[in-house]
């Protein structure tokens, strides 16, 4: 890698040193600089994995490979309509185990933090709230409100008292070093007016009294009462933190996102592993020193758990895939960046702060003349009065240096280049350096490049799915027609239009309204209007499906209008409201709503008529997605794909370790069960812009599984044909290196385990386009680049490739700077 300059241009801006005041907290404290742990101010790199979103035996090999990507800390929420879904009853099993969670994290050496809460969001339903709160006479979320603050706080003590009784806060000799109490309440905090605040000093206070020991922090909460800790939330906390609310608190990042939740109907949020790296290490610069990647490994939203409009699969993009696969290149980038940081991190932490404006070095060149800062005593000598004028209007400079300086003379530096258009070249202490466009380099010594956030060294890798088993005979599968209710059998009755929400209590995401009228006229065509608060609806007139309807995540209320063939005499009107999660976020969660508004036939109102109810399907109450009660309804032979059917087959585990994914592509909307446990809702019907699918794939993790004969019943609302549905396997198939003469002397390649480079689909030495995305041989090649790398790698796990002449057999094209691109196939 080129050597790298800076040139300093402007006055000090800043001189920082080690804030005064230490909080206590048992073995964890913290001052003005980072946490304390044990007595030592501490660097930590944290990520957040969510124990409900993955299987139990799935925990250890996600932390193993958070541990192996340079993670400290692993941070959770916790998740109070999981732990208490009925009010006083409490589940800690399975996938809801929190201690066994917890426990995992301190066998394997690592830290944890706790986000209580108990509100969370995290795109999890109700934000995590249970409904049963819903019902409280008098409550109002998240305010300074008696009946809420009562069962907050007994829910937070519970959770508190469990981590205590297992001895594993920090202060205990366990693991826990942060805890967190309540969620982002500054960004609804003022539509409580003087009920927000007061109710802030409260969760505070609440929270520092229960003595756990260790540090409480408050996300995106500027006014965090003392002592807890305000953080960051956000994409670019090192832009977009104002900083701790106290000259002795640290600089804490709680929520990094590697990427973006996505609702059906979008696209996937992609975000770079440079662009990642980059914000981390301006943070890192800026004297921050706790950066949590939300998520490290996002998961499943299993069930429906999910909520309004979030698919099933949760930050798939994180480092760790949804199916726990490591994501490269961006897993490598980061631990790279982790280690560059850790091996200067005694200065980061303790040495006296600068930071200075840098110009390029062509305009050194030009004041050569004149005395520059000299780094190694930090001190000014002179500048002449058009050097200041010659950056007057930049106020932000786009390349800046931080550094920090030991007593013994030793150095650190960050480099940055703000400049997201162009490479630049700048002189630093005398030697110069190229800083690529919107990069930034660590220099541990202030000499030598270590790290340069635009300039990735980790693999790329491709992750497939691989068709396993089919359903595409009739005879594999069996059909059940989820009745359509009729007003006289609903037990449920109101002169009015229900609340979906309030009604259903979170038991199900379905809410039937019903109703009959006299028709005088035969056969006689109107058209049926209806409108709705969300999220879907569809239409039944006299047991015939008669249009369906649905909102979005931006816009949850739409209309339905249809066409709709009545008959003489009574005619039966169902409609099937459906939620697709609860709202997760806003003031006064317990005011929104959902379902049915209003509904006109022809031109006569319904709103204020008399309706019957049903909550739920028969299917769902029957439970016939379990195996021993799914014989409870007749089931018959695959017919014609119509809505509102369920569906069963059955089916072996493929063999292996693999991961397992349930390809949906052919289904419309609905839900899936493997062996009685839900895989989540899906939603393939509704499109992106691109016109594809949010989501095709759903995952099945292995310990839903059995050797054979695992029973998959699927629910499908609209038409969709099961027959195109595969149970697939899922690997990393492909991997791809990219290497230069300026930053890289050779490409490493690395199979999974259990696989071998099988194929080397292309590889080149000299000038080939594009990168591991997409790439072209290009006008300079060596004939002889396939041949030289099947022979290095075909056949084994991992190889390296020198980018040389001489392994290539001389230079294709010299004089011309080379690069070498290889993509290989994994078997």
């Amino acid at each position: 890698m080129a050597r790298m300059l800076c040139w300093f241009t402007a006055i000090l801006l800043l001189l920082w040193t080690t804030a005064i005041g230490t909080v206590r907290g048992g073995n964890v404290t913290y001052d003005g600089r980072s946490l304390i742990i044990d007595g030592q101010h501490k660097i930590l790199f944290s990520g957040s994995i969510h124990y409900p979103r993955s299987t139990p035996d799935m925990w250890s090999s996600l932390i193993s490979k958070a541990k192996a990507g340079g993670i400290d800390v692993i941070q959770t929420y916790v998740f109070w309509n999981l732990h208490e879904p009925q009010q006083g009853k409490f589940y800690f099993s399975g996938r809801a185990d929190l201690v066994r969670f917890v426990k995992e994290i301190q066998a394997q050496g690592l830290y944890a933090c706790l986000r209580v809460g108990p509100f969370i969001e995290s795109e999890w339903t109700y934000g995590g709230l249970p409904f049963w709160l819903h019902d409280i006479p008098g409550i109002v979320f998240r305010s300074d409100n008696e009946p809420f603050k009562y069962h907050m706080e007994r829910f937070v003590s519970r959770i508190v008292n469990m981590m205590k009784s297992e001895k594993l806060y920090a202060s205990q000799g366990g693991p826990v070093i942060l805890s967190q109490v309540e969620n982002e309440y500054k960004m609804v905090e003022a539509a409580f007016h003087e009920k927000g605040p007061s109710y802030v000093r409260w969760a505070a206070a609440m929270a520092v009294n229960l003595q756990t020991g260790v540090p409480w922090v408050m996300c995106k909460q500027d006014d965090a009462p003392d002592p807890v800790i305000n953080s960051c939330n956000g994409m670019r906390c090192g832009e977009t933190f104002a900083g701790p609310n106290s000259p002795n608190k640290p600089s804490i990042w709680t929520e990094d996102w590697t990427s973006f939740y996505q609702a059906y109907g979008e696209e996937t949020y992609m975000r770079s592993a440079q662009d990642i790296a980059f914000h981390v290490a301006l943070f890192i610069a800026k004297t921050g020193s706790y950066v949590n990647y939300y998520m490290y490994h996002g998961g499943t939203n299993f069930g429906r758990t999910a909520s309004a409009f979030t698919i099933t699969s949760y930050y798939d993009q994180a480092p760790l895939d949804e199916y726990g696969l490591v994501r490269q290149p961006k897993w490598g980038h980061l631990k790279e960046l982790h280690a560059a940081i850790k091996s200067c991190s005694k200065l980061l932490l303790d040495g006296a702060y600068k930071t200075f404006s840098l110009g390029p070095l062509q305009q050194v060149r030009k004041l050569r003349a004149y005395s520059f800062l000299e780094i190694g005593n930090l001190r000014l000598i002179s500048f002449e009065k058009h050097l200041s004028k010659l950056f007057l209007d930049h106020s932000t400079p786009k390349n800046q240096a931080y550094v920090f300086q030991g007593n013994s003379g030793q150095c650190a530096a960050f480099l940055v280049n703000n400049d997201g258009k162009q490479e630049v070249e700048v002189l630093f202490q005398s030697n110069s350096y190229k800083l690529p466009q919107k990069s930034i380099s660590i220099l541990p010594d202030c000499k030598t490049v270590t790290f340069n956030t635009a300039i990735v060294n980790a693999q790329y890798t491709t992750r497939s799915m691989t068709p396993n088993q089919k359903f595409n005979s009739v005879g594999k599968w069996e059909e059940y027609k989820e009745p359509i209710p009729e007003f006289d059998k609903t037990s449920l009755r109101s002169n009015r239009l229900l609340e979906h929400m309030s009604t259903t209590k979170d038991s199900s995401d379905y809410l039937w309204y019903t109703f009959r009228f006299q028709q005088n006229l035969p056969n006689a065509e109107s058209v049926l209007n209806a409108q709705s608060h969300g999220h879907v609806l569809h239409a039944y007139v006299n047991g015939v499906h008669a249009g369906s309807g649905h909102g979005s995540h931006q816009n949850t209320s739409f209309s339905l209008q249809t066409t709709v063939r009545l008959k003489n005499g009574t005619n039966n009107v169902a409609l099937l409201s459906a939620t697709v999660g609860l709202p997760d976020s806003g003031a006064y969660l317990e005011r929104k709503i959902a379902g049915l508004r209003r509904l006109r036939i022809q031109n006569k109102d319904f709103t204020t008529y008399t309706w019957g109810y049903q909550v739920g399907l028969l299917g769902e109450r029957l439970q016939i997605y379990m195996k021993s009660r799914s014989n409870i309804v007749k089931w018959n032979m695959l017919g014609t794909h119509q809505p509102l059917m369920w569906y069963k087959t059955l089916f072996d585990a493929p063999a292996g370790n693999d991961p397992v994914a349930l390809n949906l592509g052919s289904m419309g909307k609905g839900e899936a069960w493997v062996n009685g446990q839900s895989i989540g809702r899906y939603w393939v019907s509704f499109h992106t812009s691109q016109g594809r699918p949010s989501q095709t794939w759903y995952n099945i993790p292995r310990a839903f599984l059995k050797p054979t004969g695992n029973l998959l019943v699927l629910l499908e609302e609209e038409s969709g044909n099961p027959l195109g549905i595969t149970v697939d396997t899922v690997s990393v198939t492909k991997v791809c290196g990219y290497a230069s003469e300026s930053h890289l002397s050779a490409i490493q390649l690395s199979c999974p385990p259990n696989r071998n480079i099988s194929t080397i689909i292309f590889a080149s030495f000299g000038t080939p386009s594009g990168n591991c995305e997409g790439y072209a041989t290009g006008n300079c090649h060596s004939s002889s680049s396939k041949v030289k790398v099947e022979k290095a790698c075909k056949g084994k796990g991992s190889c390296s490739i020198p980018q040389s002449n001489q392994f290539f057999g001389g230079d294709p094209c010299p004089g011309i700077p080379k690069v070498l691109l290889v993509d290989a196939q994994c078997t």
